[in-house]
């Protein structure tokens, strides 16, 4: 129980982005938004938990190479989540990154690793089109746009491919507790131009509440609960407590910013929901092979034959 609550706690923290984004209404631009945020996330975080023997696991051979990926995808979702929740709302867009979530690390787990892929992975993936599809038929909701849909479902093939670069990271004998805010903090520099192309209310003090917010909450102390617990929790455990950043997302999407999908936009996020929740549950154990009992020792057997 120890380690579930502060992995609950960081997916708490992580569903409040799309809708902080939306209450705080800066009129930032996605991009600079969160280049901003990984800037002074990832300093914090670096400060608090980056080490020089973490980073020189960081510059072999079999190392830098996967660094770099991680770097890529961290600024690539990002940027791509924020306008999608810019497009599509909290909720909807939520519902669209995570939901693809699982294809893509399937995906990249087999191409990458010779992973095996299971009917509940297939389950998950039929899910995922069939929501997507769902969101971009006509009449699923003036907010759900192709553009916001697609930006989702990069946001999400992101993340996935983060999960398998950072397996073959640690694999390579990488230190992921140093991995991570290396990551956050590089990629917020690849994005920074951002913040000289579109400088537009980044000056104000609500914008500078919602990058404090989006930068020491949802990034330096989420990772930091995250990394407190994921260690002591087996993979499956930590992905159905990772269902938790969704719907917390909804809920926020519909008690606090009065969000309501169209019929057709609410099922398809359902129905991507439902994939994640097909992914993420533990699949039964194997029963243990019955052993025969022990014979009696010879007093235990003169004493039964009697």
């Amino acid at each position: 129980m120890n380690a579930v609550v502060p992995v609950v706690a960081a997916a708490v923290l992580w569903g409040t982005v799309g809708p902080a984004q939306i209450w705080a209404d800066t009129g930032v631009h996605p991009a600079a938004l969160g280049a901003a945020r990984m800037l002074l996330g990832g300093a914090v975080l670096a400060a608090l938990t980056v080490r020089p023997a973490g980073l020189r696991t960081l510059t072999g051979r079999g190392t830098r190479g996967w660094l770099g990926v991680c770097v890529l995808v961290t600024a690539g979702f990002q940027v791509c989540f924020l306008q999608a929740v810019e497009r599509c709302g909290a909720a909807l867009a939520t519902a669209v990154a995570f939901g693809t979530v699982p294809v893509v690390s399937g995906v990249c787990g087999r191409l990458l690793a010779g992973e095996r892929t299971s009917p509940r992975w297939a389950a998950g993936t039929a899910c995922a089109v069939t929501g997507i599809v769902l969101l971009l038929l006509p009449g699923s909701g003036a907010r759900t746009d192709v553009l916001g849909v697609v930006y989702g479902v990069v946001a999400g093939a992101s993340f996935g491919v983060y999960i398998a670069a950072t397996k073959r990271l640690g694999a390579g004998g990488g230190d992921l507790s140093t991995a991570a805010p290396v990551s956050v903090l590089c990629a917020g520099l690849l994005v920074s131009p951002a913040l000289l192309i579109a400088p537009q209310g980044l000056a104000a003090w609500r914008t500078a509440g919602l990058v404090g917010w989006l930068a020491l909450a949802t990034t330096a102390l989420g990772y930091l609960l995250f990394t407190r617990g994921v260690g002591r929790l087996s993979a499956a455990t930590t992905g159905t407590l990772s269902l938790t950043e969704p719907l917390v997302a909804a809920v926020l999407g519909v008690a606090l910013l009065g969000e309501r999908p169209a019929p057709l936009a609410a099922a398809g996020a359902c129905v991507l929901l439902a994939g994640l929740v097909a992914v993420s549950l533990p699949g039964r154990r194997p029963a243990a092979p019955t052993r025969p009992a022990p014979p009696l020792p010879p007093p235990v057997e003169a004493e039964a034959r009697r």
